[in-house]
């Protein structure tokens, strides 16, 4: 069941096309980051610690996807509906995932929610998670106190996810040895304004090993 009033693990993007260097749209070094991925993805399910997130899930026809892109608003096609390179990487691959697209509405989808037993993913055909309307449903369902972000790619998806994280007036923790920008100069100048609108930097050592959510309560309730 959907845990209520706890931090929660947000795997942003952490699909085959980003990751590796045979990806449609690889990110320059992300396979290092796999390790800590895989870290993180054990411990939640140690932990029962619920992991929401997203996922590219792409048509040809997209406004985001061009075959003259400008990688900025435009890229080249990637994370395809049914292929292989859409499909999460083997670190984060989910047992029980709940996947949710921007059409699925009204109590229907609080159903399922409520009595899902699993790791929530959002489906998105555009650069910002919150295109898709159920993400606010879904966060109002599990009430995170707090969300610890990972993934690819930090100064694109992430930071969508971020900004609008922080527009909400939720408490954000970004792993900062689990994500990685396109533009190492611009994914640091993200890194200190976030630092200067409150968000936490953290390291994948400190939740593993750290005791960061040793706090958690050992049970799971439904949400309210």
């Amino acid at each position: 069941m959907v845990q209520t009033g706890r931090p929660v693990f947000w795997d942003a993007d952490t699909q085959y096309d980003f990751i590796y260097p045979d990806g449609k749209l690889y990110i320059k070094g992300a396979e290092k980051l796999i390790p800590n991925f895989e870290r993180l993805t054990r411990y939640a399910r140690k932990n029962r610690v619920q992991v929401l997130g997203s996922v590219d899930y792409h048509s040809l026809d997209n406004k985001e996807i061009s075959d003259h892109p400008d990688f900025k608003a435009t890229f080249p096609p990637h994370c395809l509906k049914g292929t292989s390179g859409q499909a999460k990487i083997d670190a984060t691959k989910p047992r029980n995932p709940l996947y949710i697209n921007p059409v699925e509405r009204g109590e229907y989808l609080e159903d399922k929610v409520r009595s899902h037993n699993g790791e929530i993913y959002f489906r998105k055909d555009a650069l910002d998670i919150f295109s898709n309307p159920n993400v606010d449903r879904v966060l109002d369902i599990v009430k995170p106190s707090q969300i610890i972000l990972y993934g690819v790619a930090l100064d694109i998806c992430d930071a969508y996810a971020i900004e609008g994280l922080l527009q909400r007036e939720y408490t954000v923790y970004l792993v900062t040895d689990a994500v990685k920008p396109i533009s190492e100069e611009k994914g640091e100048a993200l890194m200190n304004r976030w630092k200067e609108r409150g968000v936490k930097m953290i390291r994948t050592v400190d939740i593993v090993e750290g005791g960061f959510l040793t706090n958690l309560p050992t049970t799971t309730t439904a949400s309210g």
